[in-house]
């Protein structure tokens, strides 16, 4: 047992390590875009299926709550939190459009969707890329190495570079947290 934690931790180093050699300059720009999203009034839009859900939930609350400062709340909300929207939606026009028509409803030009995507392949996640182009919004995708063609269907992509869906996971999360790190000190410093 010892040894499959020892091969755990060390997929995780390569990932995070792999991820932010690659994908740092980038994160710090899209803490400078999404600062400038909330600052001009627009709002985040997170969405992701299964575990990307809980993640696009808990990272949508730490924008909306905060994250390690007291600021005022930012307005984040994850697609994934209404089981009443999801139900309704997912009966009504199908699984693939559960986040694609909250997009239509809610977003609009100058908002950001991140999409959270291990694979880069659910179609539900594709749609809301696809709706959130048609609005204007500025659409960030986390995947992994599978997800690395979807360069034309994003203004930004993030790719972790495994194909173990935890690994993934873990790696998001951590880059998430220093968004909302590096949001929240470019706001103490706009004052």
């Amino acid at each position: 047992m010892l040894g499959k934690i020892g091969q755990a931790v060390d997929q995780h180093q390569g990932a995070v390590h792999g991820f932010f050699a690659e994908y740092s300059e980038a994160l710090v720009a899209l803490a400078e875009r999404l600062h400038a999203t909330f600052a001009s009034g627009g709002k985040l839009l997170v969405c992701g299926n299964g575990g990307s859900a809980c993640d696009a939930m808990h990272i949508a609350g730490e924008f909306c709550g905060r994250f390690l400062r007291e600021r005022k709340g930012l307005p984040a909300m994850a697609l994934s939190a209404d089981s009443g929207i999801l139900t309704a939606v997912g009966n009504d026009y199908g699984f693939d459009r559960i986040f694609a028509r909250q997009i239509e409803a809610l977003g609009k030009k100058g908002d950001m969707l991140i999409a959270l995507s291990t694979s880069g392949s659910s179609a539900n996640i594709l749609a809301a890329l696809e709706e959130a182009t048609q609005h204007g919004l500025h659409r960030i995708l986390f995947t992994g190495e599978k997800g690395r063609s979807h360069a034309g269907r994003v203004d930004g992509l993030f790719v972790v570079p495994s194909t173990s869906t935890a690994r993934i996971q873990e790696t998001h999360m951590l880059a998430l947290h220093l968004l909302a790190d590096m949001v929240e000190t470019m706001m103490a410093e706009a004052g």
